[in-house]
């Protein structure tokens, strides 16, 4: 039995052995309190020289400048400074959709305004049809503003019920002045609008055309407000503790060790950010295909006919249904009579003849269309919103990129970074992107069974917004509701038993010529922890 004591004698003295991490006890920490104070800290309980670091719980142990105070400090500060560069790359893309809405808003509105500016020069013509029903006309051009702007119009509605009013004016200003027309009679004229389609093919073509316009538009404005939205919303997500942690080991670790020149391997870096950010890279699917759709959404407004050629066009379309409505009102009224009943004495209903109320001038759709800069005016339009949303499909896989990029300063391989322990080269894989491809992830703990759940919804946002554009392609309108009420899961079934096995393989290289103030310490440590397991084994296999 006396090997085993033997052996505890000998690895107590390996343990013991003060090593190469002896001779740099006594180095100043004349720089790292310069740097601490820099960040808004107060000196109070830093110390001048080096100190074991056995106390340390994020950075790598040894000899360190360092308290347990001060890295609870720097790792606060270094979770906050790495939220605000997510908010503030969040900022940055929520301009570039504001900026999007004001440009395609101020477009879409001036456009609408000149249409319904030019409905006097165009619908003039008409007379007393005109000047006496011009609120009925403005009334259609405010309507359509309005869903536009999000009301809770049906516009195929709100164009059936204007055809149906001026049908019931038009047919009352063609009817002799002693002939009196009651509500129930005008309201039987009105629903024979469908049927006797009295103003031509205008009012189908017109409403299929219209409807297709307007809710691509409105679509298209909400679909860049709710993606400004869920930045906003995913930006302002807090990191979780284990990230902090992670963060720290990363950006202020160095310091501690007295390494502060020393920049992060960019792998390992990629690693930490991947693993903060995993839940926010699951956004990325739904993020893809919803800018995707918006790109096909503003394509489609220059596609024949497109929407500045619909939107001037209105007034123009109106005339010409009207002209077609005279055209044919003795006929169309002889139906409604069989309809409806003739009104007054027998004789007394025939309207008056179609050819005094027809005016002078021959005023055509075409008049009305839209200039050639117009033209040109939506091809740019289009061509800006393109480029601009195409520039921001990988925003959320490569949101850890872009910060690692800021927070290493350079680093990047070889073995002259800081690979989380020392200056030697970084060996662990990077991850894939996405909460899913962490669970070997070396850097950040997380447990990919329990997704964000502000995420989620918002990811439940960007689908139903995506559908809606789709309909909208089809021109058909879909209320929006509200993604909250359908988050799905928590995505427990990720894993069978909701348990995900994890693998954290330590797979850092260290430099032969290791710095005293880098990793031999934690290294002495680990070698002597496993050399004092070799007793229990030997004592078990004496007993045997």
């Amino acid at each position: 039995m006396r090997l085993p004591v033997l052996l505890l004698g000998v690895l107590g003295c390996l343990c013991a052995a003060p090593g190469p991490v002896a001779a740099g006890a006594d180095r100043s920490c004349t720089d790292l309190r310069q740097f601490y104070t820099g960040k808004g800290f107060t000196l109070a309980g830093v110390p001048q020289t080096e100190i074991s670091g056995e106390h340390l719980r994020m950075c790598p142990q040894g000899p360190t400048c360092c308290t347990s105070t001060m890295e609870e400090n720097l790792a606060g500060l270094s979770g906050r400074e790495t939220e605000g560069l997510i908010r503030e790359a969040g900022r940055s893309l929520q301009s570039v959709f504001n900026g999007l809405h004001r440009s395609f808003d101020t477009y879409f509105t001036e456009l609408h305004g000149r249409s319904e500016r030019s409905l006097q020069e165009a619908l003039s013509p008409l007379g007393p049809l005109y000047s006496q029903n011009t609120r009925l006309y403005g009334d259609l051009f405010s309507d359509l503003k309005q869903y536009y702007r999000g009301s809770a119009l049906n516009l195929d509605e709100t164009l059936t019920e204007f055809w149906s009013r001026l049908l019931e004016r038009s047919f009352k200003a063609s009817t002799p002045a002693d002939v009196t027309l009651s509500e129930d009679y005008l309201e039987c004229v009105a629903k024979q609008q469908e049927t006797l389609r009295p103003f031509g093919d205008v009012p189908r073509d017109m409403k299929m055309k219209v409807i297709r316009a307007f809710v691509t538009a409105r679509s298209f404005v909400q679909g860049l407000i709710i993606s400004g939205e869920v930045v906003r919303k995913v930006s302002m997500v807090p990191l979780s503790p284990e990230c902090v942690k992670a963060l720290m080991k990363l950006v202020y670790c160095p310091h501690c060790r007295g390494m502060a020149s020393v920049k992060p391997c960019s792998a390992y870096c990629s690693n930490v950010m991947k693993g903060c950010l995993a839940n926010q890279a699951d956004l990325d699917p739904e993020w893809q295909n919803l800018i995707d759709t918006m790109i096909q959404v503003a394509s489609s407004f220059s596609t024949e006919p497109s929407l500045d050629v619909v939107l001037s066009s209105i007034p123009a379309r109106i005339f010409e249904a009207v002209r077609f409505l005279q055209e044919n009102m003795e006929t169309i009224t002889a139906k409604v009579y069989q309809t409806c009943g003739t009104p007054g004495e027998p004789g007394t209903g025939s309207p008056a003849s179609h050819d005094q109320k027809k005016k002078s001038g021959s005023l055509t759709a075409s008049e009305y269309k839209p200039s050639p800069t117009a033209g040109l005016r939506l091809e740019m339009q289009v061509s800006d919103l393109s480029s601009k949303l195409r520039e921001m499909r990988q925003y959320w896989i490569q949101l850890p990129l872009a910060l690692c990029s800021k927070l290493s300063g350079g680093g990047g391989g070889g073995d002259k970074c800081w690979n989380g322990i020392t200056k030697a080269r970084y060996l662990p894989e990077v991850m894939g992107d996405g909460l899913a491809n962490q669970i070997n992830n070396p850097e950040v703990e997380l447990d990919i069974t329990k997704p964000d759940m502000t995420i989620r919804q918002q990811i439940m946002q960007l689908k139903i917004m995506s559908n809606r554009l789709k309909n909208a392609l089809e021109g058909n309108d879909v209320d929006f509701q509200d993604a909250s009420d359908d988050i799905s899961g928590s995505g427990s079934g990720m894993c069978a038993s909701g348990h995900c096995a994890r693998g954290r393989p330590g797979l850092y290289s260290f430099s032969p010529d290791t710095n005293p103030n880098g990793g031999a310490a934690s290294s002495q440590t680990r070698f002597c922890g496993l050399l004092l397991l070799l007793p229990l084994a030997v004592l078990l296999l004496l007993q045997r």
